[in-house]
């Protein structure tokens, strides 16, 4: 180092030279209380994998992560469907669409870890299967939570799924509230274009000019719902092929008909304005 910047140095430490052998700790050591580990509760974590099977089945770890993780990112959808439904009430257009590319990510993951799970053969998954009873993927109370805050209100389904009652509870909370296509049409109506519930004929007008407007920031936001509402569909798609691939016909571990009741809700779709809107394009 040059003269000049040794000085430099000694003038930012405040005095000579005497004061830089006297390291404070860095940003993120003081006190020494908080790790990796700590923050992110991985011990804790790591104590949730617990298998069944006796003697355990190789593979009945890899299922149980894998259904953890979508878990896991079942929530973080949820918290920025909750995001983009606000912005959206609010007008804020941009960070709603940032958001919502957030969620397509999240979803094509969701997608690839299918991939992860077929690497386990029919044989590993009977290995453990047995023990699975009667609990099912369709229990699964904040994939419902996804379907409503995004626009499909199964009541019905509430009663089937034997949640425990603070998951219930939640449930009802997101059958009460509106939804991100609700949100939507406020946008909608705020533009100008009227939207209302019960005539179809009305909304596919509106959602026409829109299409063809000069100001695209309306349609673009109408797109990002479509590849949300595309991207889960994809992944029903891909869930059912892996269950066929899986366990055949064999009903449900739940209960239910498996794979043909899976196939049953693939025609599902969160807005289906904008799926009918391409035929009067």
């Amino acid at each position: 180092m040059t003269k000049a910047g040794r000085g430099a140095e000694r003038g930012a430490n405040g005095g000579s030279d005497t004061h830089t052998d006297v390291r404070s700790p860095r940003f993120g050591q003081e006190g020494g209380e908080l790790s990796y580990g700590s923050y992110l509760r991985v011990p804790e974590l790591l104590r949730l994998q617990t298998l069944l099977s006796d003697p355990p089945a190789h593979d009945e770890l890899l299922f149980i992560v894998v259904h953890q993780a979508y878990e896991l990112w079942f929530r973080q959808v949820l918290f920025e469907l909750e995001t983009v439904r606000d912005r959206l009430f609010a007008g804020d257009v941009h960070p709603a669409r940032h958001y919502l590319a957030r969620i397509h990510a999240i979803e094509r993951l969701l997608v690839a870890q299918i991939d992860v799970i077929e690497t386990m053969s029919p044989q590993d998954f009977l290995a453990f299967r047995s023990n699975l009873a009667p609990a099912s993927g369709f229990q699964s109370v904040q994939f419902r939570e996804v379907e409503a805050v995004s626009g499909i209100k199964e009541r019905g389904l509430a009663a089937r799924l034997g949640g425990m009652p603070d998951e219930m509870a939640r449930l009802e909370r997101r059958f009460a509230e509106p939804t991100v296509w609700d949100a939507f049409c406020s946008l909608m109506e705020r533009g100008g274009f009227p939207m209302p519930a019960d005539d179809d004929g009305v909304r596919r007008r509106s959602l026409l000019a829109v299409a063809w407007a000069e100001d695209r920031s309306l349609w673009d936001v109408a797109e990002d719902l479509l590849t949300h509402d595309e991207l889960f569909a994809l992944w029903r798609s891909r869930h059912v092929l892996m269950v066929e691939r899986q366990i055949g016909s064999k009903t449900g571990t739940g209960g239910s008909a498996g794979a043909p009741y899976l196939r049953s809700t693939l025609s599902k779709r969160f807005y289906p304005d904008l799926w009918d809107l391409r035929s009067h394009l």
